[in-house]
């Protein structure tokens, strides 16, 4: 059955047409469900170039959908994965700054915080990082397409510059938990997107969220990881994983090996194990996100699957996620999951629906 039953919130990767960007569709969407679109900030990292920094981290122009009733209806955000549609078009005028949009840089996550919250996101980027200045008693430092805030004694808070060419394109379309007609509730976001001329970009990737309490006890976090760490192969072919999707990888050695040790299934085997997978190197960028599990404060409460590949239909995203689901839901048996034998090589989705105890149709 291609139909999901648990509550299920997605992350699809889309990209605009050239001329066009997110803020279009946002518009759109908004539309369509009476609602308003409001300016926000998305937070991402990436590599630094600047010699003794090792990342930038960045808030970069997002719009939230609401409905009429102020329901979430989707944020549109941008995905600094995607890289390879944007090289420029030869004879193409694309320049950075895209309709005045900037991002705002720091080199320390608790600045960037700190940023984030006291400024306006639809200030222009001359005046954006005032109100930052006004927290250090000091004037930001404006010069032709950038703006500067020190501290008292030189030392960078934040920097804005305009967005660099081609990065309105990206689009990240993140729903609210999807409870009920997952497919329907879709293509509410990916049918305007489709007539708007959005596509699937080269690098893109589908992720699936759902609730992360049941995955609290050791055996069904065991089964989690023996799942994305046996099971691999078998699901890359199945699920048609992206292979230049970036930010995937297997899970730690260390933490296939911590699961098989006899952990008892109870509140305090659950708090043992917890803390020692926290020191294997779990990091988001995997192929499954366990961090928020094993984490005091989780920011999502969820398990998050990445190894689905992009799309803008939404009955073949939920089709691809019907499996996830009820491979996620055998982990929550107490069974520990077998390897894969040798037919999941040659038949990989029947090898997985077996796994889940269903039937291939």
């Amino acid at each position: 059955m291609d139909e999901l039953s648990l509550r299920t919130g997605f992350e699809i990767e889309l990209l605009a047409p050239a001329g066009s960007d997110r803020q279009e569709l946002a518009v759109v969407l908004a539309e369509r469900h009476g609602g308003a679109v409001h300016r926000s900030f998305h937070t991402d990292s990436e590599p630094s170039a600047v010699p003794g920094v090792g990342v930038f981290r960045h808030l970069s122009p997002a719009f939230d959908v609401v409905d009429a009733a102020g329901a979430p209806v989707a944020r549109l955000v941008d995905d600094i994965t995607i890289e390879a549609d944007l090289a420029p078009v030869p004879g193409s005028r694309a320049r950075p700054g895209h309709r005045g949009w900037y991002r705002l840089l720091s080199d320390d996550a608790r600045l960037l915080r700190l940023v984030a919250h006291h400024a306006d996101p639809a200030a222009p980027l001359a005046t954006v990082l005032d109100p930052v200045a006004d927290l250090f008693d000091v004037r930001a430092d404006v010069f032709p397409g950038a703006a500067r805030v020190n501290d008292p004694t030189g030392a960078t808070i934040a920097v804005a510059l305009p967005l660099p060419a081609g990065r309105e394109r990206p689009c990240e379309v993140v729903t609210p938990p999807i409870g009920t007609d997952h497919a329907a509730a879709l293509e509410r976001l990916l049918a305007p997107a489709r007539a708007l001329g959005f596509t699937v970009p080269h690098e893109a990737a589908v992720h699936v969220h759902v609730d992360g309490a049941p995955f609290r006890r050791p055996a069904a976090f065991a089964n989690l990881v023996r799942l994305f760490a046996h099971w691999r192969e078998p699901l890359w072919a199945a699920l048609g994983t992206n292979p230049a999707c970036r930010r995937l990888a297997p899970l730690p050695d260390a933490l296939v090996a911590l699961v098989e040790r006899p952990w008892a299934d109870d509140d305090a085997g659950w708090a043992g194990l917890r803390a020692e997978a926290r020191a294997v190197g779990l990091t988001k960028y995997a192929d499954v996100n366990l961090t928020q599990l094993v984490t005091d404060r989780p920011v999502r409460d969820t398990v998050e699957v990445r190894v689905l590949p992009g799309e803008i239909d939404g009955h073949a995203v939920v089709r691809r996620a019907a499996l996830v689901e009820r491979l996620l839901l055998r982990c929550l048996d107490p069974a520990p999951l077998p390897r894969p034998g040798a037919a999941a090589a040659h038949d990989p989705r029947a090898a997985l629906a077996d796994l889940a105890g269903v039937v291939v149709r």
